[in-house]
């Protein structure tokens, strides 16, 4: 089967190549049918929704700083800046919560700070009342 005899006796081996040229032909007419259709096609419009109940400007978040001597700061704006000791903190978060009870925090922590004193604090705010807190963190 690998080789073919002749009329005049020698042998010829057999063609291992593929055929390409169908494939070609297939791939051509694609693309013309590809470059007639693409002119024809309507883009669709884009429906967006209104922002008719959305408020205006969103609230300024909380920021609790707590430095590496484990003093938290409270900043917030039109504010003085205000120190509080852990257990004060729950008293603050309760005030804000009845006040305004989507008002943002933002926790800030040395990086010294042990992991378990940044999760107290964001649990004494999740415990009274506040319902987003979040993580300041340093983009490089």
């Amino acid at each position: 089967m690998a080789s073919i005899s002749r009329k005049t006796g020698g042998r010829r081996r057999a063609m291992a190549d593929i055929n390409v040229v169908p494939y070609i032909d297939v791939m051509l007419v694609l693309l013309v049918i590809f470059m007639v259709t693409t002119p024809m096609v309507n883009p669709g419009i884009v429906s967006l929704p209104t922002v008719g109940g959305a408020q205006i400007q969103p609230m300024p978040p909380v920021l609790i700083n707590i430095s590496a001597e484990e003093v938290i700061l409270i900043k917030s704006e039109g504010k003085a800046d205000k120190t509080v000791s852990r257990a004060e903190l729950g008293a603050f978060a309760r005030e804000r919560a009845e006040l305004t009870p989507d008002q943002p925090m933002v926790i800030a922590a040395d990086k010294s700070i042990k992991y378990e004193i940044v999760m107290d604090v964001m649990a004494r705010l999740k415990e009274n009342g506040i319902k987003r807190v979040g993580l300041a963190v340093k983009s490089n």
